[in-house]
This record gives structure tokens, C-alpha cells and sequence, in this order.
């Protein structure tokens, strides 16, 4: 079944519409899928600075205490050894788990060793330890902290520059190169115990990240990092640029497609209206030449010289004027088979000009009158004479056709360089600007409004300019309503 036109564009729009829809709502997504990664990105970096900051520390204190000398006793001399240890054990309450940081100190290989007990804190955990952790990471953070707690209150307090070092070196590791600045907060008072925040700068246009470093809950990174929404468009601007393109594509040829059908329909109507005018059009003299030649035949006529020559006529002008329709279709079907070749010879161009002018004198019903303005008389053009004769005739034709009770044209001739300039002109109807980009069409006819006193099927103009291109020239007009036109080609 063949759907109406309004249901195909209908369907066009809704499919280009869902794809936009779907095209964006997948990019969405994404953006917010990359834009999670990230976050996690940078607050893995976070805690992962922490931890290195932490043990950096550990392990600047253990190589301070290692290059210390031992005092001398009555044995001998030697270093001291100093280790630390973290031990982790559960309190006889349930849910409540003790963190110990520990020195042993050995005074040299064979003599004493003094442990210390540095510090020791409990801490009621959110999970139950006896059932265990709920996961591994969870362990490693509650790890992480309990050494944290132990660390900060036996060594001392955080190293803020080399963590943000540690920290810029991992977001570029990530490929988020993005400037950050820390506060190391206090959070039952809210107070910042170390910064890197310039005191001008504004928060509020900067994302916060938030990390809980002591396994009291008391203590915390936050951590100020500018917005990372354009990075992420940045790290997308292939994606975006291909999905871009490709709608564009997309939209264009849904334009194109739309755009096709239409022409096709506006074709196929104007191909409907032209059989159904040619086909009367080719009735008319075909009746008119019958009845003539019944009339001799028949009813006697033919002895009567005056009535014969009478029908004879008829007859004749009927056929001149069917030869001229099958003629016009036939050269429309030959220009447009793929085998269709131009026979160019030397023409003269005043001698075919002025045939055509008497042909038309001859066989126009009203008073015509045609100049000419050619600068040359024994100019010649390489042309095809049947085709160029054609096209001369269509225009000379056209301004009879649209011209009043009183016509006049004219036709110049003049060079250009190489190039010959042919014009003609005439004191019709003109045709109104909006319409002369559509003349050239085929079957477009300029409207008339009641008007039906010219009769044409929008193909001689058609003709011409198809004609004019193959012989590889251009064609051109200049009209005003009410004041005539100038055809202009130029080969």
C-alpha cells in the first residue's frame, strides 16, 4: 500500500528525532559516567597521597633514629636499632577495635632491648568486627586510619606540602591536570589546622572533596579542585565532534530525502497535467484534419475549388501544428537519452535568423514586426544547426506568444572577446521577478490567473536552456511586469 506523503515525512521526523534523543541522552550518560570516574579518580589519588605522605613520615622518623650513636658502654659500641610495628586486636567489647604503634629500640647485638609503647586507642566501628569487615577496601581504610591515629599523636602532624606534591603527581597520572589546594581540618569545631587555600580565593566556585583520615572521625583533608566538567567535554571532544558530525549527516540526508520526495511529487503531478493537456492538444488537430478530409471525401466538397482549398488548408495547418507537438516531445525524449550527440557545423548566422523570422510572420494571427541588430552579416557560430535553429525559433515563438495585438521584437548580436552575445527582446507581459528563477523549469508555466488564451506545456524554455548548456553556453533573462523581456545567450 502506498503511504500518503505526510505519513512518510511524519515517520522521517519521528526517526531523526528519536536518534537525536537517543544520541543525547547516550552522550549524557556518558559525560556523567566519566565525570563519576573522575571524582573517584581524585579521591583514590587523595587517599593514596595520604597513605604515602603517612609512611614517608614513618620512614623519615626510623632513619633519623638509625643514624643516632649509641653511648658508650662497658662492653663496647654500636648503633641503635630502631622498629615500628602497628598491631590491630579486638577489645573484649564486641564492636570495638584497638590500634597499638609500637618502637623497639636494641641498643647494640647482644645487649638489651627497650620496647616502647608509643600509643595505643580504641575506636567503636561502624561494622561489627566480630562478624567481620565488609570488605577488603574497608579493612584497608580502617587500616589505614588506625595507623593514621597512632602516627600523627607519636611522630607529629602531616607534611601538607609534600602530600599536595604527592597528590598533583597522581591526578596527572590520572590525566586530570587540574589545580587543587588542601585544608587539613579539625571537624568537631571546624577548625583548618594546615592550608594551601590562598585566603582570596573563593570556594564556592571550586568542587570539594571531603577524606577522613583518623579512625576517630575527627580529623579530615578537604581537598579544593577546580570544576573538572570541562576537562571531562575536553577528554570527550572526539566522541562529540564524531557524534556531531554524524547527525549532521544524518539531518542532511533526511533533508535530502524529504526534499527528493517532495520534487518527485511535484514532478509526478506536473507530468499528469502535461498528458492530460497533450493529449487534448493532439485530439484537436487530429479531429479538425479528419473532418476536413471526411468533408472532401463524403459530401462532395472537392469539386467546389474554393471549399476545397478551404479544407485543404484546414487540413494542412492542423498537421503543421500536430508535427510541431510530436516534434517538441520527440527532441524533450532525445536530449535526454544517454546516447544523444550534437552535430556542430559552421552556421551563418543572418541567413538562418531571417528563415526564422519569415516563418513566424507567416503563421502568426496578429501584426509582428522584428528587427534586427547583428554587427556582423557573414558572422558564423559552430553550432548545430537543427538545435540552434530550435532555440532561436522557441524564443522568437515565446515573444509572439506573450506579446500584445501589436508586437514588436528585436534581435542583436554583438561579441564578446570570443564569445557571441544573441539577445532577443520583446514588449510583452514580462515576467515578475520571484518567477523568472522558475521559467527554466521543466513544465513550470508562469501563472496567468484566468487567463487561457496561451496555450504551452512548460517545455520550450526547458528546451532551450538544456539545449544552450549541452551546446556549451549559458542562457539569461531580464524582465519587468508589464514591460517586456530580454532573452540573452551567451556561447
Amino acid at each position: 500500500m502506498k503511504l500518503p506523503f505526510k505519513y512518510i515525512a511524519i515517520l522521517v521526523i519521528m526517526s531523526l528525532t528519536a536518534i537525536f534523543a537517543y544520541q543525547s541522552y547516550w552522550l549524557v550518560n556518558m559525560y556523567h559516567t566519566e565525570k563519576g570516574k573522575a571524582d573517584a579518580d581524585i579521591l583514590f589519588a587523595i587517599r593514596n597521597a595520604d597513605h604515602i605522605e603517612l609512611f614517608v613520615r614513618v620512614d623519615s622518623v626510623s632513619a633519623a633514629e638509625d643514624k643516632k650513636k649509641h653511648v658508650v658502654n662497658e662492653g663496647g659500641t654500636g648503633d641503635n636499632r630502631v622498629s615500628y610495628s602497628i598491631s590491630f586486636e579486638r577489645d573484649e567489647a564486641p564492636d570495638t577495635l584497638i590500634t597499638e604503634f609500637n618502637r623497639e629500640i636494641k641498643m647494640d647485638s647482644t645487649t638489651n632491648v627497650k620496647k616502647e609503647k608509643i600509643q595505643r586507642s580504641k575506636r567503636q566501628e561502624e561494622v561489627n568486627v566480630g562478624e567481620g569487615y565488609k570488605s577488603i577496601e574497608m579493612m584497608a581504610l580502617q587500616t589505614q586510619r588506625g595507623l593514621h591515629s597512632a602516627v600523627d599523636e607519636a611522630i607529629g602532624g602531616i607534611n601538607l606540602a609534600k602530600f599536595d606534591s604527592i597528590l598533583n603527581s597522581d591526578l596527572e597520572k590520572a590525566n586530570l591536570h587540574v589545580k587543587h589546594y588542601t585544608q587539613v581540618m579539625y571537624l568537631p569545631n571546624d577548625s583548618i589546622l594546615k592550608s594551601s587555600l590562598p585566603a582570596e580565593m573563593d570556594t564556592q566556585k571550586l568542587t570539594r572533596y571531603e577524606h577522613i583520615y583518623d579512625i576517630h572521625n575527627e580529623h579530615a583533608y578537604y581537598v579544593y579542585v577546580e570544576p573538572i566538567g570541562t576537562i571531562i567535554l575536553k577528554q570527550m571532544a572526539g566522541i562529540l565532534s564524531s557524534s556531531f558530525i554524524i547527525l549532521i549527516i544524518l539531518g542532511f540526508s533526511f533533508w535530502y530525502l524529504i526534499r527528493t520526495i517532495m520534487k518527485q511529487k511535484t514532478l509526478d503531478e506536473m507530468k499528469s497535467d502535461f498528458t492530460n493537456n497533450i493529449t487534448h492538444e493532439l485530439k484537436t488537430p487530429i479531429a479538425v484534419a479528419y473532418a476536413a478530409n471526411d468533408a472532401l471525401l463524403n459530401f462532395n466538397q472537392a469539386q467546389d475549388k474554393v471549399k476545397r482549398d478551404k479544407y485543404l488548408n484546414i487540413a494542412q495547418e492542423q498537421l503543421q501544428k500536430l508535427s510541431g507537438l510530436v516534434e517538441q516531445i520527440l527532441s524533450m525524449s532525445m536530449e535526454q537519452r544517454k546516447t544523444f550527440r550534437l552535430n556542430p557545423e559552421e552556421v551563418q548566422l543572418k541567413p538562418l535568423i531571417s528563415s526564422l523570422i519569415e516563418q513566424h510572420k507567416l503563421k502568426a494571427n496578429k501584426k509582428v514586426v522584428i528587427q534586427t541588430d547583428l554587427n556582423n552579416d557573414d558572422l558564423t557560430v559552430l553550432t548545430d544547426r537543427a538545435h540552434f535553429s530550435n532555440i532561436i525559433s522557441n524564443l522568437i515563438d515565446n515573444a509572439i506568444k506573450y506579446s500584445g495585438e501589436e508586437v514588436f521584437i528585436t534581435i542583436r548580436s554583438r561579441m564578446k572577446e570570443d564569445k557571441l552575445e544573441l539577445s532577443v527582446s520583446d514588449n510583452g507581459i514580462g515576467i515578475s521577478a520571484e518567477k523568472q528563477k522558475h521559467i527554466f523549469d521543466k513544465f513550470y508555466r508562469v501563472p496567468t490567473g484566468n487567463l487561457h488564451n496561451v496555450k504551452g506545456y512548460g517545455l520550450g524554455l526547458f528546451y532551450v536552456k538544456t539545449m544552450i548548456e549541452k551546446l556549451g553556453g549559458t542562457i539569461d533573462v531580464e524582465s519587468e511586469t508589464g514591460k517586456g523581456s530580454t532573452f540573452i545567450i551567451l556561447l
